[in-house]
């Protein structure tokens, strides 16, 4: 009785709120602002609405679920949607725009949002139909959202979608460079961090848990996903569970990019809905764009790099062509003439094919050999070694890439493998894998691997990377320490999908190192909680021997092969 009271209270405060907000006078829209929308939670969740006033039936509605608030501008979701004959919502997540207290990042939208959409269906200009669209922590609460799919909800547009604990906030379970910023400018609005706080860090040699400390800040949010490192249950509650994803039966449009921070992620749940749904109606789309292009129109030129014309289509046209398929029964939007479309970097062309495991029709295999990218698995044994000096501060291992192009590639105290010249031009499409063979004397590490294609011109063109903490290489939910001196396998395959032709006389190259830099955690190897490590815990320099049956496995189609 005592939940009945509470959501009945919080309907009536919300009726009252919204009676009272203020109502815009422009001539062409009716918008609200500060609504607050009941849960049955008892916590309300503060809402735009705009509708043009020369719409007075019922229309579908747009929500836009975000937990980002930058002030009036925010309204420019809504409007757009408006413009477009729709209703358009922009819903904050718990505690943003009311009380941050609340505030608990990804914890409550599969709940929250079914009561938001549950409210928008009742509400006498819409025609009982919802939609959302939208990227980054927008696209991650649709996938929570249809944990539980409310009857009114018709289709989600998750773009450049995050996975909570999958590829953000950390990658591989390496704490990303931006944790402790993302909270403290986009959420507590706090004064930005110095920028010489990594320095800092790096310098002082104190434990990565004490980062906020040392800016003067205390911060709830890092603290809170620092203490779970591991891909375990407090992250996996947050998205579907197989037989959640087996229900999901509305259509879906995912949209990501090849240069998308949140491309892992995004990837992850359109082969999850495919593999527990065989019927899933879900459309996947990924071009040359980064966390923004994926979402809204792309650059022309994307760091260094003048993407092919075709390939210059608005994510935000697309969405909004998307939901008029869905919810006007327009046509279907025509880029979408299969399952899966990609457009192929330097052929200025797009590929469609039914799935995923159809964008490649061969794998070529590299074995790391001394300098060189073998095709023949060495029959010799040998090793490459390695050694990080934690205690040194003067040298770094780091990983920048500014430019997707650029003229030379900086080792950094890594190792870099290079293949022969290709005879004949092929396709790099997908995502690359592989095993990695190494003896070390300690008990971790963070890897970083990234792969280049170096062109006959003598420019390298940087494809992708990977990043992962070695004792969670074998399962990501349990960590597995390594044992000093003995050979372990270290397999990898949650790596980005990229797609690029490759010309003849064009090699592959691969930079593999060791994280020690400023700019990201550093694994000191002790077994400690990484999170927990101080300087104090390096000891003796990492020694590595890198062996020689150690393998990267990278799909492509062999362009004498046609090409649906």
């Amino acid at each position: 009785m005592k939940y009945i009271f509470i959501a009945l209270a919080a309907l009536f405060t919300c009726i009252a709120s919204f009676a009272q907000q203020p109502v815009s006078h422009d001539s062409t829209y009716l918008m609200q602002d500060s609504v607050l929308i009941p849960t049955k939670s008892g916590i309300d969740i503060s809402a735009v609405i705009v509708r043009k006033k020369v719409n007075i039936s019922p229309l579908p509605v747009v929500l836009f679920y975000t937990t980002y608030y930058q002030g009036a501008g925010d309204a420019v979701f809504a409007r757009r949607s408006a413009d477009k004959d729709y209703v358009g919502v922009v819903a904050y997540t718990r505690g943003v725009r009311t009380d941050l207290a609340r505030y608990m990042p990804f914890e409550h939208e599969g709940t929250d949002v079914y009561d938001i959409i549950d409210w928008i269906s009742k509400q006498p200009w819409c025609d009982g139909k919802v939609a959302m669209f939208g990227g980054s922590y927008t696209g991650y609460a649709q996938w929570a959202t249809v944990k539980n799919i409310h009857p009114a909800l018709k289709t989600i547009v998750p773009q450049v979608a995050v996975m909570p604990g999958y590829d953000f906030p950390m990658e591989n379970n390496v704490p990303l460079s931006h944790l402790l910023g993302w909270s403290n400018d986009n959420i507590y609005k706090n004064k930005p961090l110095s920028r010489s706080l990594p320095f800092d860090y790096f310098n002082s040699g104190i434990a990565y848990n004490k980062m906020d400390s040392l800016a003067g800040i205390q911060n709830p949010i890092f603290q809170n996903w620092l203490a779970h490192p591991a891909y375990d249950q407090y992250w996996k509650s947050m998205v579907p569970t197989p037989a959640e994803y087996s229900k999901i039966n509305i259509p879906v449009l995912t949209t990501t990019g090849y240069y998308d921070g949140s491309q892992i992620g995004a990837l992850e749940y359109f082969r999850q809905h495919n593999r527990y749904n065989k019927n899933a109606n879900h459309y996947l789309v990924i071009g040359p764009y980064d966390h923004w292009g994926a979402q809204r129109r792309p650059s022309k030129n994307l760091m260094g790099y003048d993407i092919d014309s075709v390939a210059e289509v608005s994510m935000m046209d697309l969405a909004y062509d998307w939901l008029d398929y869905i919810l006007k029964n327009k046509p279907k939007p025509v880029l979408l003439k299969d399952k899966v479309n990609f457009q192929v970097m330097g052929t200025n062309r797009w590929t469609h094919v039914p799935a995923l495991q159809n964008v490649s029709n061969d794998t070529f295999t590299f074995y790391l050999d001394g300098e060189v990218l073998a095709v023949k698995k060495p029959s010799a044994k040998k090793a490459n070694h390695q050694t990080v000096d934690f205690v040194d501060r003067e040298n770094q291992h780091n990983y920048f890439t500014p430019e997707i192009i650029f003229d030379t590639l900086d080792a950094s105290n890594g190792l870099i493998f290079t293949s022969a010249p290709f005879t004949n031009e092929f396709l790099i499409n997908g995502s690359f894998a592989g095993n990695l063979f190494t003896t070390i004397n300690k008990k971790d590490m963070d890897i970083s691997l990234a792969l280049y294609e170096l062109r006959p011109d003598g420019k390298y063109f940087f494809l992708t990377r990977y990043v992962g903490r070695a004792s969670y290489a074998k399962n990501n939910a349990i960590r597995q320490l390594l044992s000093p001196g003995k050979k372990e396998s270290i397999p990898f395959a949650n790596t980005r999908f990229v797609s690029k032709k490759v010309s003849a006389g064009s090699r592959l190259v691969i930079l593999l190192n060791i994280n020690k830099h400023p700019f990201e955690i550093i694994n000191y190897g002790s077994g400690k909680p990484v999170a927990e490590e101080t300087l104090q815990d390096a000891g003796e320099p990492l020694k590595i021997k890198w062996h020689n049956d150690s393998y990267i496995k990278i799909p492509v189609w062999k362009i004498n092969e046609k090409v649906h």
